[in-house]
């Protein structure tokens, strides 16, 4: 068994996971992603030194915070781009007394603080929604002190401001004097040169900084000055006029004195902000930490990820789970992954995957290795979000063929030398991922060998996946009562891979009927079949007839479940277009009553009109009146009364119906059914008041109030 051992930067708590589980599971490749998406050299490293950990409180801190910041990215919160370079040179500049940062150095921990400061800002008052990102700022805190030095000396493009010294501005007006003094004189020699046709084409040029007349080589002795130098040709000699030339020398102790004094500038900033020092070396692991967070949640964001549950106790339970680097590279071809279920707990600790070639019973082991080392690395995994996982203290692989040429071993002579560092390391805070388990040797002696490797394994309480053809080791696994059978399904009528994971029984390898599929004679598959121990080839039988039959029933199943829910939705839209035209109904009837009760009651007025008698006693008929409107006031009330009454009915029905239905127990993970059905199904997702719910392989979206809750 390999021995290196891959060291943990990320979090606590060692865990054994050599150099070749990394390999076998694909973790190298994850740890190359997450290095992809690093902006930092420091956060690069961290990112390849990447490995599992053990220690609880430590991985439970990286997933979290990895999630905090997955929340921020992806429902908008106000927090800026970890856009900095990094500033280690600097820190060790401000380590050593009397030494002075560079303009550019300073522009980078400009940046640095400025961006610290709208973390810090961003993250206030936030210690609720993102307790382990405002955990993460400790002492740091917003610094404008530094920004304010600094800004004092540079503009916002970077140079030496004039005014970060008197002595600086009066060396500049010198220097701009000086320039325009120049500029005059050369212009003056330009144009007297022109009068003379001695100038060449381009007439003038720069050489070292410094204007000169560009003067052909058949005039150059006539023109006072110094010759700084010539074409390609030598036709045309660059000279510096004469009376140019004090003036530029006098230029160049100005660019000196100016070189001198920004220098004296500078120390003197670095040493005004050498006392911030600690606080600077706390921005810059805080930066260096985020951007190495950042690219845990890119990552994530890549492959759908979310943060599963941790814990306590030794548990792997995977729902809807993905193979990572199997959905990236898949994702990518517009291929579809098919999701796998999966628990392993103390009781059900062993799973012996069995089934054909090719129909992903590798790929199923490697998910689970990959998925667990991933998690204890803090890293978000494509799985449900009612996913569990406890945390292991050794993660052991045993996959694929792995010849030693430097130590001269075979594939098998391999397998045994790293079998034997399992025996003797492995216990009950072991996981082992052990794939074609015991091949590499004589099928009857090796699968003897690997029975009694796999019962030592199951006697050290370790967890473990393994994949085997052989039948001794499928037939073992039933006879122990923490081990557990399972099988990748294949079509029992294309002879074609699903590549779902069924968990309960043995797989068939299906050698001979996919051996008839490819064109193989019977007889042949006849005179094989002869050769091999009746019993075996019947209980293969067996096992392919069951694994058919299952197939079968999940397709009568599905087309049930269709049915089922097909019918539901007509008895729904009947039910919807039944009470609509009740409704209308009603309406109509609604408004012929009032309209007659309009009729009734204006005939009701005109009698009264008529009986009105102007400059008469009317006595009677205001007593008439009032006995009418007394009437039908009370009519009303007793109306609104009836009305209120069954609307109080109608919503104690529906409260009745939905507390027998329970649907306020239904959350994500709850298994329900529907009104008119007996098949039970799993909330996969629930948005307002539909929920998706999973019938086997068979997925809808139903009302809420159409769902009965069963745990």
């Amino acid at each position: 068994m390999a021995t290196s051992k891959a060291s943990s930067t990320a979090v606590k708590g060692h865990v054994d996971f050599d150099a070749q589980s990394m390999e076998d599971l694909g973790f190298n490749d994850i740890r190359e992603l997450l290095e992809g998406h690093c902006k930092t050299d420091s956060a690069k490293a961290r990112a390849l030194l990447l490995a599992p950990s053990s220690h609880r409180p430590a991985v439970l801190d990286a997933l979290e915070s990895t999630d905090e910041l997955r929340r921020i990215r992806v429902e908008g919160y106000t927090f800026p781009s970890l856009v900095f370079e990094e500033i280690k040179g600097e820190i060790k500049l401000l380590e050593v007394s009397g030494s002075a940062l560079t303009e550019a150095g300073f522009m980078r921990l400009l940046q640095c603080t400025r961006l610290v400061n709208d973390i810090v800002a961003s993250l206030s008052g936030r210690e609720r929604a993102f307790p382990r990102l405002c955990g993460m700022l400790g002492t740091v805190q917003e610094n404008v002190e530094i920004v304010k030095e600094i800004e004092a000396v540079f503009d916002p493009k970077g140079g030496v401001r004039s005014a970060a010294s008197p002595a600086l501005g009066r060396i500049r007006i010198d220097l701009q004097t000086g320039r325009r003094q120049v500029n005059r004189l050369f212009d003056k020699a330009l144009r007297n040169c022109a009068k003379q046709n001695w100038l060449a084409d381009t007439q003038e040029g720069y050489l070292n900084d410094r204007r000169v007349l560009a003067i052909a080589s058949t005039h150059k002795r006539k023109v006072r000055g110094s010759a700084l130098g010539t074409s390609k040709t030598g036709s045309v000699t660059f000279i510096e006029p004469a009376d140019c030339h004090q003036v530029n020398h006098e230029l160049e102790m100005l660019r000196d004195d100016e070189r001198k004094e920004i220098v004296r500038i500078l120390r003197a900033l670095t040493q005004r902000i050498r006392k911030h020092t600690p606080l600077i070396k706390a921005q810059q692991r805080l930066l260096v930490r985020l951007d190495f967070i950042q690219a845990k949640v890119k990552l994530a964001l890549d492959m759908d990820a979310i943060k599963p549950h941790l814990v306590k106790d030794l548990r792997i339970e995977l729902l809807k789970a993905f193979h990572p680097l199997l959905l990236l590279a898949n994702r990518g071809k517009n291929i579809a992954v098919e999701p796998q279920n999966l628990t392993l707990h103390k009781e059900r600790r062993m799973l012996v995957i069995s089934g054909p070639n090719a129909g992903g019973k590798s790929i199923a082991l490697k998910m689970v290795g990959l998925i667990q080392s991933m998690v204890q690395s803090g890293l978000l995994v494509p799985v449900h979000p009612n996913s569990a996982f406890g945390l292991f203290k050794q993660i052991l692989t045993d996959i694929g063929d792995n010849q030693s040429i430097e130590n001269q071993l075979s594939t098998y002579s391999y397998r045994l030398k790293r079998m034997k560092g399992f025996l003797s390391s492995a216990g009950q805070n072991t996981l082992l991922l052990l794939d074609e388990f015991g091949t590499g040797s004589d099928p009857e002696l090796g699968g003897a060998l690997a029975e009694v490797f796999f019962e030592e394994l199951y006697a050290k309480r370790s967890f473990g996946v393994i994949t085997t053809h052989y039948a001794n080791i499928k037939t073992r696994a039933t006879h122990m009562a923490q081990a557990i059978n399972g099988s990748m399904l294949f079509d029992g009528e294309t002879l074609s891979p699903t590549y779902k994971l069924d968990l309960g029984q043995p797989g068939s390898s299906f050698t001979f009927e996919v051996a008839e599929l490819n064109g193989i004679e019977r007889g042949l598959l006849d005179r094989a079949k002869e050769k091999l121990d009746p019993k075996k080839v019947k209980l293969d039988g067996l096992i392919a007839s069951l694994q058919k039959e299952k197939s079968r029933h999940a397709r009568l199943n599905d087309r049930q479940l269709k049915a089922e829910h097909e019918a539901e939705e007509m008895r729904r839209e009947y039910a919807r277009k039944s009470e609509r035209l009740d409704e209308r109904q009603e309406s109509v009837h609604q408004v012929g009553q009032e309209q007659n009760s309009a009729l009734l009651k204006g005939k009701k007025l005109q009698q009264f009109i008529d009986r009105f008698k102007t400059g008469q006693g009317n006595k009677t008929l205001i007593e008439d009146v009032r006995k009418y409107l007394s009437v039908e006031a009370t009519k009303m009330a007793e109306k609104a009364e009836a009305a209120a009454q069954k609307k109080a009915a109608r919503a104690d029905k529906r409260k009745n119906s939905r507390t027998k239905q329970h649907v306020d127990r239904i959350n994500v993970g709850s298994t329900v059914r529907l009104k008119e059905g007996r098949q039970r199904g799993e909330v996969l997702e629930i948005k307002g008041k539909r929920a998706t719910v999973a019938f086997g392989e068979f997925r809808t979206r139903v009302e809420l109030t159409d769902l009965i809750w069963v745990r």
